[in-house]
């Protein structure tokens, strides 16, 4: 679409119109639970299904994660369609990680018929109300006339400055009406490009710095815009962190790859970043996993920073910058590429030095017992196709596949910012669809699987093979930690009893393996992969190790000192 007024003037129900507006917005991709609120607009669907994959998920949570990692991966809005009342109140999860990780998404939800309205009708819900704190933008369509300027709106709102997540509600009896209207595509609107003496001014403070960081973040990158910023940062010998969760951003393996800002990060980055007298924040919100604690610089005061966002509102939001600029990111990359020619600079000594920290940091330690899982990381590292697909849950777990693997740079690695357990298997499942053909990982706690493990169902409708790979300590790992920190040795309420997840997804017709051992992991995924099938490889780690750096018993003994 050119951005005019298309499609035929002809007489539609408003569920074709919805299903016309979706193709006019260019979806390819929808991820579903199917409710008798929005039956008009899944056969308005059966009419263009050749133009939209409509995939039927087993739970709304798992839609809409599937849906976000669409997203995510593709930069276009991903779009889950949901039923009223319980679809949305589940779905609302996947609002919550788009939101705060800045990922486009469309979520339609049935809604009951207007007339209806304030009787607190079965399943009746305000969604304005509900999911305002969550989205970008809720509204709701009771007029079908309405539908093509509504929907085309609310696909601009999803991904134009800080992308994120916008709610469509669809009254019943309006997707029955009857309406000669036409559809609206995209607006043709071109990048936010930075303002003409921003790119001086950020060159001015580079030539001030001695030990200046490159931090990345945020979501919208473009292949061009990552292939940009990457040759500045190599180009101009500057070493590179990304933000929490954005592993994608920057190849782990580069001389330049100082590491992660986030949960778990290495205490020695983090102390770098703290002497580093100029942080290029470029698409990072610099929020409270990624500064640590919202320790990393002094509020209410400038510091040393240059911050690169779409959203305006978003720069100095918590600390105060020396220089903002307002700019779509992959436009500033290519923009900063082409105005600052590589040159000798005189911090090649802490580039270095940030290096060797990753690298100290990334070398697998001695763990007692039978299974050292960061050794067994790093020799699946080097059997993975290079165009591997990550996804992680939230949870300790996590920590050991961000710490020990390196995410190449034709690698994408997906993880909810907001830290939402049950996130890493649909959404997994949603990236195998995205991109068919493409090797997905996705790393699950033992707590988080239970939590959507059961999508797995829908990656055998979808016919799609990702590999996820449980974590099972037999607890939920993170909270257990806290718990011990705050009441040694008085464990309430963290424990679990656990299935065979090996034989959960061979009773699906998948494949299964458990992994107990260093060296039995590699084979385990080379079986995996060459069933062709979805597969589940459980790992089965101690509980004693309840994260990569500390054992409860080391844990333990520090709160008896404390």
């Amino acid at each position: 679409m050119d951005g005019s007024t298309k499609g035929t003037a002809r007489g539609r129900t408003g569920g074709q119109l919805l299903a016309d507006a979706l193709v006019a917005q260019g979806v390819t991709h929808a991820f579903h639970v199917p409710g008798e609120s929005f039956l008009d607009l899944l056969d308005g669907l059966y009419n263009v299904q050749n133009r939209i994959e409509l995939t039927t998920c087993r739970f709304e949570a798992g839609a809409v994660h599937m849906a976000e990692a669409h997203g995510k991966l593709t930069g276009n809005p991903g779009v889950a369609i949901v039923t009223r009342g319980p679809g949305a109140c589940h779905a609302s999860i996947g609002v919550h990680v788009a939101m705060q990780d800045s990922t486009p998404l469309v979520l339609i939800v049935g809604q009951i018929p207007f007339a209806e309205t304030d009787r607190d009708t079965f399943q009746e819900v305000d969604y304005r109300r509900m999911f305002s704190p969550l989205a970008k933008w809720v509204t709701q369509i009771d007029d079908a006339r309405r539908v093509p300027e509504l929907m085309a709106r609310a696909f601009d709102v999803a991904r134009s400055g800080r992308p994120g997540p916008v709610v469509v509600a669809i009254s019943e009896e309006m997707q029955k009406q009857m309406v000669d209207v036409q559809d609206i595509g995209p607006a043709p609107v071109l990048p936010a490009f930075p303002a003409p003496h921003a790119i001086p001014r950020l060159l001015e403070l580079l030539d001030g710095a001695k030990q200046p960081v490159l931090v990345l973040g945020g979501t919208g990158w473009s292949e061009e815009g990552k292939a940009a910023i990457r040759d500045f940062a190599i180009a101009h010998d500057l070493p590179v962190a990304v933000g929490f969760r954005r592993l994608g951003l920057f190849d782990g393996t580069s001389p330049n790859f100082a590491g992660d800002l986030g949960v778990g990060s290495d205490p020695g980055l983090v102390a770098r970043v703290k002497e580093s007298d100029l942080v290029i924040a470029v698409g990072t919100r610099l929020g409270e996993a990624t500064s640590q604690g919202y320790t990393l610089f002094p509020e209410g005061e400038t510091s040393p920073i240059v911050q690169v966002h779409p959203d305006p509102a978003e720069i100095g939001r918590v600390f105060r910058p020396v220089l903002g600029i307002t700019a779509d990111l992959n436009a500033f990359s290519v923009a900063l590429k082409a105005g600052a020619p590589g040159k000798p600079r005189p911090w090649g000594e802490w580039t270095k030095k940030l290096r060797a920290g990753r690298e100290a940091s990334v070398a697998a330690p001695e763990y007692e017992g039978p299974l050292n899982f960061a050794r067994a990381l790093q020799a699946l590292e080097k059997e993975l196709p290079e165009d591997t697909v990550f996804t992680v849950d939230a949870g300790n777990f996590a920590t050991w596949p961000q710490r020990f693997m390196s995410v190449r740079e034709k690698q994408e690695f997906l993880g909810p910012t907001n830290g939402a357990m049950g996130y890493s298997v649909p959404s997994g499942i949603g990236a195998a669809i995205t991109y068919r053909g493409r090797q997905v990982i996705s790393f699950v706690g033992d707590g988080g699987f239970l939590m959507t493990g059961q999508e797995i169902a829908t990656a055998f409708q979808a016919e799609v093979a990702p590999i996820v790979i449980v974590v099972n300590n037999g607890q939920y790992g993170t909270i257990r930690m806290y718990q011990e920190r705050h009441y040694p040795g008085r464990v309430s309420g963290t424990l679990l009893k656990n299935p065979d997840f090996a034989r959960f997804v061979e009773a699906f017709g998948g494949h299964g393996e458990v992994v107990t051992e260093t060296d039995e992991l590699v084979p385990a995924y080379q079986r995996a992969r060459a069933s062709g099938k979805p597969a589940i490889i459980e790992v089965r780690m101690s509980a004693e190790q309840i994260t990569n750096r500390q054992t409860i018993t080391q844990i333990r003994a520090a709160a008896a000192k404390a």
